[in-house]
Parts: C-alpha cells; sequence; structure tokens
C-alpha cells in the first residue's frame, strides 16, 4: 500500500483501500519473459527473491536501478517497467519479505528490518551505486534505508505516491482497523476488491485475476501488520537525511499537503503529479511514468 499521497483524511482513506492486493502472479519460478531470477539471504535467513534483466555491470556508467514494491506486492507488479529501462541499463525488482516468493516472515515485517533487506539485496547483487524506486509502502523503507544506511550506496531515490508518515484521523483508524476485519472475514474477496481499486484505466481480468492471487500470497496476519505499521511508524524527520536527487511522483489530489510537506524536507527533490490515473499510476500510464524517470536518470549524468 502507500504513497506521497497528499494527506486529507478522505485521501488517506483512499490511499489505505489502495493499500490491498495489485500485484501479477506469474508462475511459481517461471520469471517474465527476459529476466532472471534468483534469491539472496539476510543476515536473519530470509530469502528474498528478486528479477533481473539488462546488461550485468554498469554498461555505460549508467546507475542500476531496483524497484521495490507496496503491500503484499511481488516485483512482477513492475512489468512494464522491467521491460523499459532493461533496454539501456541493469534492472532488479525485489519481491520484500514475505511477499511474492521470498519467505514468509513471521517477524521483520516493518520498515527499518524490510530496509535492511533492500541493502542486502544492493550489497549482494553489487548494485551501488543504484537508484531505489520505491512504490506506496515502500516509500517509507526507502527513508528508513537512509535513515540507517545514509546515503553512499544511492545515486538517487524515486519516490512514488506514497508517504514517510502520517498524522491519521480517528476516522482514518477507525478504517483501517475495520479494513482489518474485513481481511480477516473474507481475504479472497476483499483483495478482489481492492485490487480493482488500484486502477482507473480498465485492466484486463485475467491480469486482475494474477494480481489478486499474488497478494493473497502474503499471510492475512502479516498483511494487517504492515498496514498497521504504514499508519503507526513516522520516518518524516528523516527524510532530512536524503542528500541525493529525489524525485517525488504522485497521483493528483486535493491538497497535496503531504507531497508538499515531503517536498520541503527534501533538498531538491522534485515533484511529479500523474493525472488521470490510480494508485498503481505506473500500470495505469507507463509510459508517462517511465518518461518521468528516464528524465531523472538524465539529471544524474554518468555514474563514477
Amino acid at each position: 500500500m502507500r504513497r506521497l499521497t497528499a494527506i486529507c483524511p478522505r485521501a488517506l482513506l483512499a490511499f489505505v483501500c489502495a493499500l490491498t492486493p495489485a500485484t501479477p502472479a506469474f508462475g511459481q519460478h517461471s520469471p517474465l519473459a527476459g529476466t532472471r531470477d534468483g534469491f539472496v539471504t539476510t543476515r536473519d535467513g530470509v530469502r528474498i527473491r528478486y528479477l533481473e534483466a539488462g546488461p550485468t555491470g554498469q554498461a555505460g556508467r549508467t546507475a542500476p536501478i531496483l524497484f521495490v514494491p507496496g503491500w503484499t506486492m511481488p516485483a512482477e507488479i513492475w512489468e512494464q517497467q522491467i521491460a523499459h529501462f532493461a533496454k539501456t541499463r541493469r534492472v532488479v525488482a525485489m519481491d520484500p519479505r514475505s511477499q511474492g516468493l521470498s519467505s514468509q516472515a513471521s517477524e521483520g515485517n516493518y520498515p527499518e528490518a524490510r530496509a535492511r533487506d533492500i541493502k542486502a539485496v544492493v550489497d549482494q547483487l553489487k548494485l551501488a551505486p543504484v537508484v531505489l524506486v520505491g512504490w506506496s509502502l515502500a516509500v517509507k523503507e526507502l527513508v528508513a534505508y537512509v535513515k540507517q544506511f545514509g546515503c553512499d550506496t544511492i545515486a538517487g531515490l524515486v519516490l512514488v505516491d506514497g508517504a514517510a508518515g502520517l498524522d491519521p484521523q480517528p476516522d482514518v483508524i477507525r478504517e483501517v482497523l475495520n479494513r482489518s476485519m474485513r481481511l480477516q472475514r473474507d481475504r479472497p474477496a476483499a483483495a478482489a476488491q481492492f485490487v480493482r481499486g488500484m486502477y482507473k484505466k480498465p485492466q484486463p481480468p485475467e491480469y486482475l485475476d494474477r494480481i489478486t492471487r499474488a497478494t493473497l500470497r502474503t499471510p492475512t496476519p502479516t498483511a494487517i501488520a504492515l498496514m498497521l505499521e504504514y499508519v503507526a511508524s513516522d520516518f518524516r524527520p528523516d527524510l532530512a537525511s536524503i542528500t541525493k536527487p529525489t524525485v517525488i511522483v504522485t497521483v493528483r489530489r486535493p491538497g497535496e499537503e503531504t507531497v508538499k510537506d515531503t517536498q520541503r524536507r527534501i533538498a531538491g527533490a522534485q515533484v511529479e503529479v500523474m493525472d488521470g490515473v490510480g494508485h498503481a499510476l505506473f500500470v495505469d500510464d507507463p509510459q508517462r511514468f517511465n518518461t518521468i524517470v528516464e528524465g531523472f536518470f538524465k539529471s544524474l549524468g554518468p555514474t563514477k
């Protein structure tokens, strides 16, 4: 779930709805065409699955890119970005712990631990300096990464429709709790309903079905814990520690106060607002999203 959403209570409610399933479940171990898949193992023994495409190393001195999906989603949600960016650079997309084909972990389902998983991928695959792209819940995880490890391994950050922290109102907390109960009572029905709320543009029924099945790989108690953590933890004070180029890509919403606050806290941060798209904006309009990220890459120049 998640994002640099403009957080008025109404927008947050929409956001929380979006926190639900959205992810293409492809075959158990059959990666997307043109990709390679593998696993890295974290210090606490969790196996993190990743997809990789494009040239190995840093051909043309271009920074690799690591895509981190949001709440309960697998690496394949980034399929259109993997196909596009692998033409020119090394691309990796990961399944966070307890998501996709990564280990189902009973512990460590909070931003700091999941940030350590991202670091394990960066280190073991030798991606640094890397451009980190985090969507929704992963925005908070990227900020937790910076808090723990600084920016030395980062070439740039792309924060996609997520928030580093919120000031939840009582109606927001009530909605999160009610949604948690609905997940407990009928997870498949809740998943199917929410997946369709991730998009504003029509998606093929078979695609939506794959996404729904993929999100159900995350056990319901873990999915609820991640949802509650998104509301409970606050990494906004750590945004000032980001010293590398950053672009915030968000859906247009009334007010945009959360986005404005995030931009103020990160020196030199750019904001790109996309219209006519849902929370899964990079699926609804991949061409526009990819163009934004390409422009960001050009601003970074070659890696050293």
